[in-house]
């Protein structure tokens, strides 16, 4: 589709560009993503030569290479794009527009990434208090400012509160998605690592071991979240009792 598209309408074309970036994002959710990350920086180039680099679609493009390099683990890249984009869309569309909250949520976790759990900390209280107040406290977007806060909160040694907002968390998603969601079972595994973190061994056990079978019934034993949960199981067997 895109080799047929640049051939008709040439590379620069808009409709070419917007064919290269849904196609990055295939490639991204098929695991591809060296390949995603090429068809991202040729897309971004060409749309800020034509487009200016503060265009809603330039800027767009900017996001998702900067998705794209934080999952090849060059997160100190990923993080100075993502400053920079959202720098440009709060300029541009406010701090409250669905795009520059998705930026700060980025960037929050390129900044956790790198250890600066602090500042991600904050980043992601205001990105989910503004996501509280426009979208509401059920909106698959605020749940996962809330996922992502509670990771900030353990990262920093607070694992009651982030036991506690995990708690929240599963609960909306399991109303609001159903108890198999691939959301809900994340929020299930970080739970399990809280509640294991806490010294509640036989509890953390128990709902990682429900979602691991929920994992394997959903998304088969080889996908990437089946492993982990498996990981998650062994490492809470691991952990000394506080007994």
């Amino acid at each position: 589709m895109h080799h047929d598209t640049d051939h008709h309408h040439g590379p620069d074309h808009p409709t070419t560009l917007n064919t290269a970036h849904t196609l990055a994002i295939t490639h991204s959710a098929l695991g591809h993503h060296q390949a995603a990350r090429e068809l991202d920086e040729d897309t971004l180039a060409r749309r800020r030569r034509i487009l200016g680099d503060d265009h809603p679609n330039t800027l767009a493009s900017a996001s998702n290479l900067a998705a794209r390099l934080s999952t090849l683990g060059e997160h100190q890249a990923a993080r100075e794009l993502d400053e920079d984009t959202l720098a440009r869309r709060r300029r541009i569309l406010g701090d409250d527009h669905p795009d520059t909250l998705t930026s700060a949520s980025n960037l929050a976790t390129n900044l956790s990434a790198l250890g600066e759990h602090q500042a991600a900390r904050e980043l992601d209280e205001d990105t989910l208090a503004r996501r509280r107040r426009i979208l509401g406290d059920d909106h698959p977007s605020t749940l996962t400012s809330a996922n992502n806060l509670a990771n900030r909160l353990a990262a920093l040694g607070e694992h009651q509160a982030a036991r506690e907002l995990d708690e929240d968390t599963l609960a909306r998603r399991r109303r609001i998605l159903g108890d198999d969601h691939p959301s809900t079972l994340t929020s299930a595994s970080n739970l399990a690592i809280r509640l294991s973190e806490l010294g509640e061994h036989q509890a953390a056990r128990e709902l990682a071991e429900d979602t691991l079978a929920r994992m394997r019934r959903v998304l088969g034993d080889d996908h990437p979240n089946t492993r982990q949960a498996e990981q998650l199981v062994s490492w809470i067997d691991e952990q000394p009792s506080l007994g």
